[in-house]
């Protein structure tokens, strides 16, 4: 068979895999009925068809030498597979490789299997549509210190000069179909999509910083990084309380604490008042350092594991913060502490564990923080009292967000809803079902609460009726709280995507992509303009937004 005659063939069995609306059902991410859909995975996963895709490929490269071929997990796995062996064939012996969507968690923990080798990279897949899974890839191999020569697929979706984001950076692209190749099939139009070109447009990055031995065994809110007008502070998983100079990222100072739980050693979000970083560890101890030295103040060593991040009291001088132990029927507690001297001012003790970071009212006068079992407890600031507290389905281990002007205190609950209770009765007002857990800090602004939640999205909540104004659909679970910018909501996502979001709207402004998830708040020093965005593998990445044509 010639290449003609197997272009041919090839077009007809994808054109037979058309599915219109009409004809078969199928649904986007946001649930919604796509207009149509192809689905290759009988052609890529049928041996005939892959040895004659792999022949169409072959020509497209034939003039780009011997290269490496990989591609994302899992419709490229068989086309790496197929691509090998169809070099071994032509007297050519190369490798492959393919990228994960998710780090493994145990074993060697790798985000890319197979080997790299020194030759050209050329991606494989199915389809190039709005190029994002693309970008991934690439991030992941800059992370690697390899570049992308070429892009080859079996049909590009849309006109190459939506893909500046790919040419700008040398990679050429190939595919043996395009949509103009099915004059025979209707419909196919194509949703608008912003070009995969307006993250790297819209971010210029100053610096990064890494810190050694980041566990990626817990997908989960982490030590989110706090800061000053000169510095920022975060912990990490090697037991490190880092400070880093905004300016440049250089480390200011640090300090080690020497055990934890495990592999759990800082997951406390640190808080900054009053010259002083004050953090909870899994070594059971709050601790309290200088923010300009790093020299230790003080040190709470009353707990046997500290998840929970501090919440300050600027007028009393204290803080609060979650305690956990190892007691039966006595496992959780708060405490609230003098800032300056660390004495104990007071302690409630709870049932079940207390993970959750607490939430503080001056207007009130209350200190909130949830627990494992799912009861929210509401104490008086001055004296530990209790207030109120309140019963959800599940696990409460995120923190919560006030509105003072309603008296509304809103949080979520691993039950998949999301609560608004009365602050100074805990009276439920009303409750949001969500698809999946949530696991995110609320943000209330305007009068609109904003939330991630595991089912991938980032809702935007009418606080005053209780009525999604919109939701935002990302690729993958949200445990990160979500920041408002000048307008627009920054939240990121476990697809490593910082996604920035028109907060009137919901619409996609832009996204910057990086190689880890992104599972924490950013931080955002207004007086410069610069972003600091942490991944789950310990990494802080310092941005500056660059202006949008439209603004």
């Amino acid at each position: 068979m010639d290449e003609t005659q197997a272009r041919e063939e090839i077009r007809n069995r994808m054109a037979a895999l058309y599915f219109p609306k009409d004809r078969q059902s199928t649904y986007s991410p946001l649930g919604s009925v796509n207009s149509w859909t192809f689905d290759f995975r009988p052609l890529v996963l049928q041996g005939a068809t892959l040895e004659t895709i792999c022949e169409l490929f072959w020509q497209e490269l034939r003039d780009e030498g011997n290269v490496q071929f990989g591609g994302l997990e899992t419709a490229s796995i068989p086309l790496v597979a197929g691509m090998i062996l169809k070099a071994r064939e032509k007297g050519l012996e190369t490798n492959g490789f393919y990228i994960r969507k998710s780090r493994r968690k145990d074993g060697f923990q790798k985000g890319i299997e197979g080997g790299l080798s020194d030759k050209k990279i050329v991606l494989v897949d199915d389809a190039l549509n709005s190029g994002k899974s693309f970008m991934r890839q690439i991030k992941a191999l800059d992370a690697e210190g390899r570049q992308v020569h070429a892009i080859c697929v079996l049909i590009r979706y849309r006109d190459e000069s939506f893909y500046e984001y790919f040419t700008q950076r040398g990679i050429k692209i190939f595919s043996v179909f395009t949509l103009a190749d099915f004059p025979e099939l209707k419909n196919l139009t194509l949703d608008a999509a912003p070009s995969p070109g307006i993250a790297e447009n819209r971010y210029e990055m100053l610096w990064k910083f890494e810190s050694a031995d980041p566990s990626y065994y817990f997908i989960l809110p982490k030590s989110a990084p706090a800061i000053d007008d000169e510095r920022l502070y975060f912990g990490a998983d090697n037991g490190t309380l880092w400070a880093l100079n905004q300016e440049d990222g250089s480390v200011a100072w640090n300090y080690r604490t020497l055990y934890g739980a495990g592999e759990k050693r800082i997951f406390s979000s640190p808080a900054v008042a009053f010259r002083t970083v004050f953090f909870g560890a899994y070594d059971g101890n709050v601790y309290a350092l200088d923010a300009k030295t790093g020299k230790k103040k003080w040190t709470y060593m009353e707990s046997d594991w500290i998840g929970s991040s501090p919440a300050v009291d600027t007028e009393r001088k204290r803080i609060y913060i979650g305690l956990e132990f190892g007691l039966w029927k006595k496992q959780g507690g708060l405490a609230a502490l003098d800032a300056e001297t660390g004495a104990l001012i007071w302690r409630r003790e709870v049932e079940t564990y207390v993970h959750s970071s607490p939430g503080y009212s001056k207007k009130y006068d209350i200190v909130l923080c949830g627990s494992s079992a799912g009861t929210v407890y509401a104490f008086d600031a001055a004296t530990g009292a209790p207030r109120w507290q309140y019963e959800t389905g599940g696990p409460v281990r995120a923190g919560f967000a006030f509105d003072e002007e309603r008296g509304y205190v809103a949080f979520g609950s691993a039950d998949a809803h999301i609560y608004v209770l009365k602050s100074d009765t805990g009276e439920l007002i009303y409750r949001i079902k969500t698809l999946e857990p949530v696991y995110s800090t609320p943000l209330i602004e305007g009068g609109i609460l904003y939330f991630g939640v595991l089912d991938k999205r980032i809702y935007a909540i009418d606080m005053k009726t209780g009525m999604v104004s919109w939701s935002f659909w990302t690729h993958s679970r949200v445990f990160a709280t979500p920041v408002l910018i000048d307008g627009h909501i920054f939240c990121g996502s476990n697809d490593g995507r910082l996604y920035e979001i028109d907060a009137k709207n919901g619409a996609a402004v832009s996204y910057l992509q990086l190689t880890e998830r992104i599972v924490n708040k950013i931080a955002y020093n207004k007086s410069t303009g610069r972003l600091f965005i942490p991944t789950y593998a310990n990494e802080i990445y310092c941005a500056s937004l660059r202006s949008l044509d439209h603004e």
